[in-house]
């Protein structure tokens, strides 16, 4: 007769935890300055909570004191998102990481002075929040006015995928900016889960930006986009090839990913790729289209 069933699972268990010794690179046993996903995520949702009250984190009474309401939250995401800063740049520091954004943290600092490097650059990032808070607006107000399906802003911040993108993207591209590692990647990845929308912190992205269906949507990390530009799911705007080095790997960093000028809409589908490609102001590129070379302002462009 066999083994049993707790038999073979003991002896499963054996095997797996063995590879734990010998498999390195994709276990991380007692690290403590991994930043944690559902922690990213909690903050993220306090965040979301400021930036839209009374949309996200529950009811808001109408007398509630609205100064003391955005006190305690932004209170809270200093204390948690110190912390977790201040663990990631010192991971990133002691596995000698290297990111498109340099890192704050100088050479063999201690943990001391990580964390106050972190409370900088999380006070200067919640000091941002009033400029988040503007640009949402124009990016609700896009919305509005670009999908003639809309009937009112309420269900634009409650119901669109693409805002809801855009939104954690505004949360997460100061972060980025200020070289805090994992953390606004982590942001970015909850929203694509939630959207299917694959926006890179990296990414600047301008005013009054509207994201229509927003599935399949994928935005790289060097990609600027100007202002009142208007795109439809499925819509790419990646790298057209990656340099490697001698030694075979990919060179990291560089403009890879186009620009679009202002009033430039996309339609669904398109791929427009390269670090070099310009969409001029004002033009339309038609569905399917693909996009390697630089379009003129004003130009309607089709697949095929």
């Amino acid at each position: 007769m066999g083994e049993d069933h707790s038999t073979r699972l003991r002896n499963l268990a054996r095997r797996i935890a063995e590879t734990y010794r010998s498999g390195g690179g994709i276990n991380r046993i007692g690290e403590r300055e991994l930043p944690s996903q559902p922690r990213i995520e909690k903050i993220l949702q306090i965040l979301l909570a400021v930036a839209f009250p009374g949309y996200f984190g529950g009811r808001v009474r109408e007398r509630t004191d609205m100064e003391a309401f955005v006190a305690s939250r932004i209170d809270n995401v200093f204390v948690e998102l110190s912390e977790i800063a201040a663990r990631a740049l010192i991971f990133v520091q002691r596995e000698e990481i290297r990111s498109a954004v340099p890192s704050p943290l100088p050479p063999d600092a201690d943990p001391a002075e990580a964390q106050a490097i972190a409370e900088g650059l999380v006070l200067e990032y919640l000091d941002r929040l009033p400029e988040v808070r503007a640009l949402l607006r124009t990016d609700v107000q896009a919305a509005y006015e670009g999908d003639p399906a809309s009937v009112g802003r309420d269900e634009i911040i409650l119901c669109y995928p693409g805002t809801l993108a855009i939104a954690v993207h505004r949360l997460a591209h100061p972060l980025y900016r200020l070289g805090v590692p994992f953390v606004p990647r982590i942001m970015n990845e909850w929203a694509h889960g939630r959207t299917g929308t694959d926006i890179h912190p990296g990414a600047r992205i301008g005013r009054h930006f509207f994201i229509d269906h927003a599935t399949g949507v994928v935005v790289g990390e060097t990609a600027e986009i100007g202002e009142r530009v208007k795109i439809y799911q499925g819509v790419t705007l990646g790298a057209l090839s990656f340099p490697r080095n001698p030694d075979g790997s990919l060179v990291k960093g560089g403009k890879r990913h186009p620009t679009i000028e202002d009033d430039v809409t996309i339609y669904a589908n398109a791929t427009i790729l390269g670090g070099g490609t310009v969409v001029g102001r004002g033009a339309v590129i038609g569905g399917g289209a693909w996009i390697t070379r630089s379009v003129p302002a004003g130009a309607r462009i089709s697949a095929g």
